[in-house]
C-alpha cells in the first residue's frame, strides 16, 4: 500500500449527483463516495482524466450544469472500507439491489450490484424508474433487449423474472461490468455485444433504453424497429425540459405509461400492429 493517494472532489448541484456520480464510475473502477451536493473519487493512481472527463462534459452540457473539481493528496487510510461504509441498498418496486457485502433481503427480488462500476446501481431516477417498469411488464419467456446496458442491473431484472435478454453497450468497460455483474448473480444471457441496436435485426418483445434525451431521438428508428408488434419499449434517461422532443420522435407508438421522479421521466410505449 502507498502512504499517499489522491482525492478528487467534485462539488455540483445535488439533484445531479447521482448522474455524475453514474458517469463516474463509468470510467473509474474504484470506490466513489458520494455526498450531500458532491462526489468525492479516491485512487492511489492519478485521477487527472477522472477530472478532465467531468470536465469535459459539464463544458458539453452548458448552463445545465456547473460542477468544479479539485484533486488534493492525502495520507492513506482503508478509504475502500470507507467507500463500502457509505454505498446503501435502494428497494425499487420488486426489486432489492445491495452490493455483495450486504445481506439480501427475503421479499424482494435480490440483484447484488457493487456500485462504481459503470452505470446503473438504482439510485439514480431513471434506473428507479425503468426497474419499477420492468417490475409492471416482464413476464416470463419474453425477449428482451437492454440498450447501453451499463452495468446491467436493467437486463438482470429482466432475467431473474425469467425473461431472455440480450444487452449492448458502446462502451467496452460496460460490457465487461454486465459480464461480471450476471456472473455474480449467478445469470446468463443469450448475447451481448459492443455497439448499439442496429447490430441486431432481431424484433423484440420488450426494449428499454436507459439513455439520454438526444441518442434516444438518435436512435429512436432503431429502437421502435426492435420491438414486435405489440411489444413494449422503454425509454428513460430523459430531462422533464427535453421530454417534448423525445415524444415527438416516439409519436407513432402508443404511450402507456409516463413516470417521474425528480427532473427525469420514463416513458413506456405500446407497439401497435403497423406502428
Amino acid at each position: 500500500m502507498q502512504n499517499k493517494y489522491q482525492e478528487l472532489t467534485i462539488s455540483l448541484d445535488d439533484k445531479f449527483v447521482d448522474l455524475i456520480s453514474d458517469f463516474v464510475a463509468n470510467i473509474y473502477a474504484d470506490g466513489i463516495e458520494i455526498g450531500e451536493s458532491q462526489i468525492i473519487v479516491r485512487s492511489e493512481s492519478s485521477l487527472e482524466y477522472v477530472k478532465e472527463a467531468v470536465e469535459a462534459l459539464a463544458e458539453t452540457l452548458g448552463d445545465t450544469l456547473t460542477i468544479t473539481c479539485s484533486i488534493t493528496e492525502k495520507e492513506n487510510n482503508d478509504w475502500v472500507q470507507i467507500y463500502k461504509d457509505s454505498v446503501q441498498p435502494i428497494e425499487a418496486g420488486k426489486f432489492y439491489i445491495h452490493p455483495s457485502w450486504n445481506k439480501p433481503m427475503d421479499s424482494k427480488i435480490n440483484i447484488v450490484v457493487d456500485p462504481a462500476l459503470a452505470f446503473g446501481s438504482g439510485h439514480h431516477g431513471t434506473t428507479f424508474s425503468c426497474l419499477e417498469a420492468i417490475g409492471d411488464y416482464v413476464q416470463k419467456g419474453n425477449s428482451v433487449l437492454d440498450v447501453g446496458c451499463g452495468s446491467g442491473i436493467l437486463a438482470l431484472a429482466a432475467r431473474k423474472l425469467g425473461a431472455i435478454v440480450d444487452l449492448c453497450d458502446t462502451d467496452p468497460v460496460s460490457v465487461q461490468s454486465t459480464k461480471e455483474n450476471f456472473a455474480l448473480n449467478h445469470e446468463d444471457y443469450h448475447s451481448i455485444w459492443e455497439g448499439s441496436i442496429n447490430k441486431t435485426t432481431k424484433k423484440y418483445d420488450i426494449v428499454i433504453a436507459n439513455i439520454i434525451a438526444d441518442v434516444l431521438r438518435a436512435i429512436s428508428i432503431p429502437l421502435q424497429n426492435g420491438v414486435r408488434d405489440g411489444g413494449i419499449l422503454i425509454i428513460s434517461g430523459i430531462l422533464d425540459k427535453k421530454e417534448s422532443i423525445v415524444v415527438d420522435s416516439f409519436r407513432n407508438l402508443k404511450l402507456m405509461t409516463r413516470k417521474q421522479k425528480d427532473e427525469w421521466v420514463t416513458l413506456i410505449y405500446k407497439k401497435e400492429a403497423n406502428g
